[in-house]
């Protein structure tokens, strides 16, 4: 027994040395890669000794790192998202877009794209949160009715709520004039190209405060994963544990959202594909669940700006057909 604990033990180790290694090389290769090739000899040297060049510089460390910053943190915090909903809801299938907390953070951001340029840095992330509120708030309206009793009712309303927001959303846009259309329709499909230092200051607090709640209510969300009435006996308030647990996600969409568009699916690939190496014990799995997940935003950010040379693709686009290729997948081995 003391033997299988250990290698139980070592492997995640290991499988966390791996998913480390490869959060240093993303973060150092992908800086390589935009409409200017500087090639990765370059960007060593900038890193190691200095940029020979300002032009590098100025590319490097005030465009293209904070855009690789931003994603590495949003997708760590929709990927972490998805893994909280998935534990705490024991549905598979759970991810923060199919719940509707993205098309609730979508509409209230949309909402800010009318108001006046200098109102917008404040109202922007309060109105995507407020939007993501009132998403997680039909849904609970829907399963308070009848006591939680069928959680996988949970998906059900989450997808309805989605269609109710998302139409209104559209609406607006179709009711606003094309120019303000037009750029709210492009950001609604996922970009990174917001990103600065208000963005990573306004993000990254909320991912870290988030990360430590989920870490803090990881044994709580472990006895969640056996059964309603397992939990209750071992002292854990099912019902509460929910609520502050999708205001958690809500909170994290919301504020990723407002920067970054609405990047679909990463909540629910990235814990499927994490899972098997590192087990389903809540504290190992937010970590490694949120290091894959920047690692993976950042990289489907990469093919986003270089694919089409000078062109940029919505990474909602990509992430959209990768996630639906996936779903289908996880449809058909469940």
């Amino acid at each position: 027994m003391k033997k299988h604990l250990f290698t139980k033990k070592l492997s995640f180790k290991h499988s966390l040395l791996l998913i480390s290694s490869l959060v240093v090389i993303t973060l150092l290769s992908s800086i390589g890669f935009g409409v200017v090739e500087l090639g990765h000899k370059a960007v060593w040297q900038c890193v190691t000794h200095g940029c020979e060049k300002n032009i590098y510089d100025t590319i490097l460390w005030e465009i293209r790192f904070p855009r690789v910053l931003l994603g590495f943190i949003a997708g760590f915090g929709l990927a972490l998202a998805g893994a909280l909903m998935q534990n705490v809801t024991r549905n598979p299938l759970a991810d923060p877009y199919l719940f509707g907390i993205v098309s609730g953070a979508g509409l209230g951001a949309t909402l800010t794209q009318f108001l006046p340029v200098s109102m917008q840095l404040v109202s922007l992330p309060l109105a995507s949160f407020l939007g993501a509120l009132l998403a997680v708030g039909l849904i609970l309206i829907v399963l308070y009715q009848n006591n939680w009793r069928r959680i996988e009712h949970l998906l059900l309303a989450g997808v309805a709520v989605s269609f109710l927001l998302s139409s209104l959303t559209t609406f607006i846009l179709y009711s606003g004039d094309a120019f303000s259309s037009n750029r709210v329709i492009f950001w609604l499909m996922g970009s990174l190209a917001r990103a600065d230092t208000n963005a990573l200051l306004l993000i990254s607090p909320v991912i870290i405060i988030a990360t430590l709640i989920a870490l803090l209510l990881g044994r709580q969300l472990d006895a969640l994963l056996l059964s309603d009435d397992s939990a209750r006996t071992l002292g854990v308030k099912v019902e509460r544990l929910r609520v502050i647990t999708l205001i958690l996600c809500a909170a994290i969409t919301a504020v990723i959202v407002s920067y970054c568009g609405g990047i679909s699916f990463i909540g629910l690939m990235i814990p499927h594909i994490v899972r098997p190496f590192v087990g389903i014990t809540s504290a190992k799995l937010f970590i490694a669940v949120g290091l894959v997940g920047g690692c993976f935003l950042v990289w489907v950010d990469v093919i986003a700006r270089t694919a089409l040379g000078g062109q940029e693709i919505p990474i909602g686009v990509i992430t959209s057909a990768m996630g639906s290729l996936f779903f289908l997948a996880l449809l058909r081995k469940m």
